[in-house]
């Protein structure tokens, strides 16, 4: 599956859905957004999370979950936890974990390659 670009045509489709909070802006200037009651940390993942939903809808994709977190243990410590922002399941029953990124910082970046190693999961980037 191929990730979805959120274009302006697609960003002033979802207007009608989505609120934006003043206040809410990040160091990194993502500005927080609401969905059907769900606050999200940027445009970008609340726009994700309707595509999800409406691939949801349609059954090509099951078991949404949102902000789902892996414990990353190396010998037995508990070195962090990764928190991704969408995790789910294909038609073809491959399980995805994705997040909705703008800016990869450096600790990103390491829990990135600590999911592969400890869970062998590859974190999509959208």
């Amino acid at each position: 599956m191929k990730p979805t670009s959120y274009g302006k045509q697609n960003t002033t489709k979802l207007q009608g859905l989505m609120t934006e909070s003043a206040t809410g802006r990040s160091k990194y200037g993502a500005v927080k957004t609401e969905v059907d009651g769900i606050r999200f940390d940027s445009k970008l993942e609340a726009a994700r999370y309707v595509s999800l939903r409406m691939l949801a809808q349609a059954d090509e994709i099951t078991g949404l979950e949102l902000q789902p977190s892996y414990d990353l243990i190396v010998n037995a410590v508990l070195v962090c936890r990764y928190v991704a922002d969408f995790r789910y399941t294909t038609r073809a029953g491959k399980l995805i974990v994705e997040d909705a990124k703008g800016v990869k910082t450096p600790a990103y970046r390491l829990k990135k390659k600590l999911m592969k190693a400890i869970h062998n999961i590859e974190v999509r980037e959208v």
